[in-house]
């Protein structure tokens, strides 16, 4: 199973829990953006099929903020461009941004997409995220389908948040991968 991460605005610095999973953990593949300072979600959306076109085994995508909105458009357009959709079999979603906020830095990813994922999916919410109230990032959770973890007061669950290597996180996402496979 290949794990493909999908950062946020700006990408993932070294202290981030994604970068530290890529460098630590078999498997796990960033998908590069070729812009990450001014995101446009079309160049994203087809970035990301091509990643997963180019993967030859079942994926599993783990995403951080903006990366959650790029899952996001991506599974509710149906995974355009991708010749096998098969093999997408989860997707695990760490601090959506409220994509509709005033001045928000990627406008084409405004409004968030309501509706069921085709995957299962889980959304891990910090209380004190500064991108997101909790109260909205339960809304999608339930609108998507997904299970919802709460991680207490986290930030941006980003390099700032101090989570090292974030093992809670790896737990999560292995329980998830987990009900895939039964």
């Amino acid at each position: 199973m290949q794990i493909l991460t999908l950062p946020g605005l700006y990408s993932s610095g070294p202290g981030h829990w994604q970068t530290r999973w890529e460098a630590e953990l078999p498997n796990v593949k960033r998908v590069e953006q070729q812009d990450w300072d001014h995101p446009v979600k079309d160049a994203w959306l087809a970035t990301l099929s091509v990643a997963v076109n180019a993967v030859d085994d079942e994926v599993v995508l783990v995403a951080h903020s903006m990366g959650c909105a790029l899952t996001a458009w991506w599974l509710a357009a149906g995974m355009p461009g991708v010749v096998d959709k098969s093999k997408i079999r989860a997707a695990f979603l760490v601090a959506p941004p409220n994509v509709g906020r005033a001045n928000f830095p990627a406008p084409t990813f405004s409004p968030m997409p309501l509706v069921p994922f085709p995957v299962p999916v889980a959304v891990v919410a910090s209380s004190d995220d500064p991108w997101c109230d909790l109260s909205l990032a339960q809304d999608w959770a339930k609108s998507w389908g997904a299970e919802l973890h709460l991680i207490g007061a986290k930030g941006h669950i980003n390099g700032e948040s101090g989570l090292g290597s974030w093992k809670q996180g790896q737990d999560w996402l292995n329980a998830l991968i987990a009900k895939t496979v039964q």
